[in-house]
């Protein structure tokens, strides 16, 4: 096993891309790359601004005091890609055709494989992986059913940081990740409650565009014929429709901001509303852990919260006490995108994971 192998890590943000490089589970490098908008206005498509940021990284890692010959591999945030199992993707054509083509959406971290493969091939001898992207799908059969054949449920969650949470309990407590049945939930912008078994996702709620609890800024599951209604009511345009349900919705609807540290504040001054709001999102979010512990038949050694509202102890304690009987419970507040990406880039040049193909 080396002792010194050094990874790059890009992860593209909408406005921004983060980056850095790790010795082994060691930060040498970190800085965040401010994209100032008027630059991102003259381009058309987000794929476009892919030379752009490219540039920027490399010039950013050259002026940095790590020679860049001795960077071993380069691992970018996985985008849009077709749904795959878990794990660690090497960076091929058939990938960068799927993303530059934008086959299954638009979204900045489409640009992690392609910057990632590029300044690769200008490093001496690193490879570009990517790992665990939103689209990572262990669904059962089962559990994809909707309710009409037309319409089928999808795998789109915190693959990332889920993961690398549940990854990270199992060896806290001595045991492997694969061993265990765990409840996975991930309280951010967006919210995902994922059943674990064995070292699969067999079922999550859709936390993009889809079901589930409402989040800061997603209004998750929505009563049909109403939103039908609306939707057919001459009212309202597709685009104001979709940023109610993303964007627009959830406790930003509600309350007119997607900062839970603020309604927290605002509910603690004795804001009935935004006390209520918050009680809401959290019966939601327990009602989510629930439902998940059904799809685990009841077998649940564990229920995990990450994500960055679950630095508030208040609203965790919210959720604790209506699902504390189902199993223990363990708050791991905030997540870590960069070093999950590096741990898996780690043990995938060490040989402890298999690199796969994307085919």
């Amino acid at each position: 096993m080396a002792t010194n192998t050094r990874i790059l890590v890009i992860n593209p943000g909408s406005t921004s891309t983060k980056i850095a490089i790790y010795q082994q589970e060691k930060v040498i490098f970190l800085k965040t790359i401010k994209h100032p908008i008027e630059d991102l206005r003259k381009f058309a498509k987000i794929t476009d601004q892919f030379e752009y940021r490219k540039n920027i990284i490399y010039d950013e890692i050259r002026s940095a005091d790590v020679p860049v010959e001795t960077i071993d591999a380069v691992i970018g945030r996985g985008g849009l890609v077709k749904p795959i199992a878990s794990g660690v993707y090497r960076v091929n054509e058939l990938m960068r055709k799927d993303l530059l083509e934008c086959k299954r959406g638009e979204h900045a971290s489409n640009l992690g494989a392609l910057i990632a493969y590029d300044i690769a091939k200008l490093l001496p001898s690193a490879e570009a992986f990517i790992a665990d992207p939103v689209v990572v799908d262990e669904m059962e059969p089962l559990a994809k059913y909707s309710g009409h054949p037309f319409f089928e449920r999808r795998s789109v969650f915190h693959a990332l940081n889920q993961k690398a949470i549940a990854r990270a309990h199992a060896k806290s407590i001595l045991r492997k990740y694969e061993d265990l049945n765990l409840i996975v939930v991930h309280l951010g912008g967006g919210i995902t409650v994922g059943a674990h078994q064995k070292g699969k996702v067999i079922d999550v709620n859709q936390g993009l565009d889809g079901d589930g609890p409402f989040s800061p800024e997603r209004s998750g599951t929505l009563p049909v014929g109403q939103l039908l209604k609306m939707a057919f009511s001459g009212l309202y345009s597709y685009e104001k429709m979709a940023e109610m349900i993303v964007g627009k919705g959830g406790m930003m609807a509600y309350l007119g901001t997607n900062d839970a540290y603020i309604a927290e504040r605002d509910a603690k001054k004795g804001d009935e509303k935004c006390q209520q709001v918050l009680e809401a999102m959290a019966y939601q979010v327990a009602k989510e852990i629930g439902a998940m512990s059904t799809v685990l038949k009841g077998v649940v050694d564990g229920i995990l919260i990450t994500g960055g509202i679950a630095n508030s102890k208040w609203f965790c304690n919210m959720v604790i006490e209506r699902v504390y009987r189902i199993a223990p419970v363990y708050v791991y507040p905030g997540q870590d995108e960069m070093g999950a990406l590096a741990d898996n880039a780690l043990l995938a040049l060490n040989g402890e994971i298999e690199i796969k193909e994307y085919l």
